[in-house]
């Protein structure tokens, strides 16, 4: 009865997502901006734990004076805004070439040597959920950079589809997130470029590592550091910025500057310092209602982290250990 009523839902959201994916790229681009802050508008009144977590997490982080004179609710409603305008976007994009990009993305390089160097001979490309993360990704396809693209799957396989075309459009190639380890690695090896996200909560473990994120401690992906540390291939950090008009600055950052023997904890730590001060300078477009701090430290520290955050004996086993090493 539990697998019947499973694959319903799983039918109807396929036939909610495949009508996205036929009617938005119909829909003009100011009708599409105005549908996007409504259906962020009503997530926000609907998505009660998402809200919740949201202004936890906005309190968690108010010692940056940006996010600590924002008024909470008010950020949380932008950034769910932000998010089903990412989300809309990725369908809309097919309206989007290698010939009108620039009308709705402004590419900048902080280095531009750097960056041709890297896309000739392999990198890995982060970004953080902020802004639209998806265009950043289609757009750098367009400019003749294709990335080998790590993304985790849907419960609802035929999400995933869906998902992975669209993610295609420019020419990148899709992957799951599961055993993508070996295969980036091929990829890297191969002179060719990688890209996934780097600031979602990744369970304590072999897997992960420790950065501070807003001074408190979390758990994330160690993947591109370990990509690294084992191809010498750079890391290229981007950042997609919207503007009030609908359209986005893309930032292409210059390499990370990683010594020769630097650990992996340093790596991924250096990749997120690159990323918090945008967010702290613009805070609403970043992935508020996530719960980025599933577990905290026993010991007591000075400062706050949201209700949701618990202790975990494996959590400190993982964290002294990840200290150790």
């Amino acid at each position: 009865m539990k697998s019947s009523a499973k694959q319903f839902r799983y039918y109807i959201e396929w036939i909610a997502i495949k009508s996205m994916e036929f009617i938005i790229p119909l829909i003009p681009r100011a009708l599409l901006l105005f549908i996007a802050k409504y259906l962020g508008t009503t997530a926000y009144i609907f998505d009660r734990r998402g809200r919740k977590t949201g202004i936890a997490n906005v309190q968690s982080t108010s010692q940056f004076k940006s996010i600590s004179d924002s008024n909470a609710a008010e950020l949380i409603l932008k950034s769910y805004q932000s998010f089903a305008l990412s989300t809309c976007d990725l369908f809309w994009a097919s309206n989007i070439n290698k010939t009108n990009y620039s009308e709705f993305v402004q590419v900048e390089f902080e280095n531009r040597e750097a960056y041709e160097k890297a896309r000739q001979n392999g990198a890995i490309w982060v970004t953080p959920h902020y802004g639209n993360f998806e265009l950043i990704s289609l757009v750098m396809g367009f400019y003749n950079t294709k990335f080998t693209v790590v993304a985790q799957d849907f419960r609802n396989p035929r999400l995933t589809e869906i998902f992975k075309r669209a993610r295609e459009h420019s020419g990148h190639k899709v992957i799951s997130s599961k055993r993508a380890m070996f295969r980036l690695l091929k990829t890297l090896k191969s002179n060719e470029n990688v890209a996934f996200l780097t600031d979602l909560t990744v369970p304590p473990g072999a897997e992960s590592i420790p950065i501070h994120c807003f001074s408190l401690i979390t758990s994330v992906t160690r993947l591109h550091a370990f990509l690294h540390n084992k191809t010498n291939a750079p890391i290229i950090p981007g950042i997609s910025i919207p503007c009030s008009d609908g359209t986005y600055i893309m930032k292409v950052l210059s390499p990370l500057d990683i010594p020769d023997g630097c650990d992996q904890s340093t790596i991924a730590q250096k990749c997120w310092d690159i990323f918090e001060p945008y967010i702290i300078k613009f805070p609403d477009p970043w992935l508020w209602m996530y719960r980025h701090w599933k577990y905290k430290p026993r010991e007591p520290l000075d400062v706050n982290y949201p209700y949701y955050s618990h202790v975990s004996k494996a959590f400190d086993a993982w964290l002294k250990e990840s200290n150790e090493n």
